[in-house]
């Protein structure tokens, strides 16, 4: 790590410093850095073939015709994207499924595209996280 001196605008120092106090950063150091994460990952996920991880959350009910079988048929589809799920029963006619996923962007919105526009399902949500450059390098064995 690497210690700097910036110079900045007070109105930005005003808006950095509202930020560590409403997110309970201990420094401005950690604020900055964060702040500099979430640049960096909007611009890698700019690029269709960046490897990320990410979340698909549906909500769907259970109870349309043929709907689980069409999901089931999309997951083995792209069982090489799927790390896990895990499905939560929230009343008598509606899911909640979480999806665990890595692979590159483009195939990740596609598959959540695909699941998202089957009749039955009520909401979804993708959340991606680009690997960045920090993480260890690849080697041998696969960590999921």
């Amino acid at each position: 790590m690497q210690r700097i001196t910036i110079t900045i605008d007070d109105f930005l120092l005003a808006a950095l410093d509202d930020t560590m106090k409403r997110h309970a950063y201990n420094s401005r150091s950690e604020a900055l850095r964060d702040i500099l994460r979430a640049h960096r990952s909007k611009e890698l996920l700019a690029d269709a073939h960046v490897q990320c991880v990410g979340t698909l959350t549906i909500v769907f009910e259970h109870g349309v015709r043929e709907l689980a079988q069409r999901l089931g048929d999309a997951y083995h589809e792209q069982h090489a994207l799927i790390v896990s799920s895990s499905r939560i029963y929230l009343d008598h006619d509606n899911c909640l499924e979480v999806i665990a996923l890595r692979g590159e962007v483009d195939t990740i919105q596609r598959f959540a595209w695909s699941l998202a526009s089957q009749r039955g399902v009520r909401n979804s949500n993708l959340h991606l996280m680009p690997l960045m450059e920090e993480s260890a390098p690849p080697h041998e064995h696969l960590h999921v």
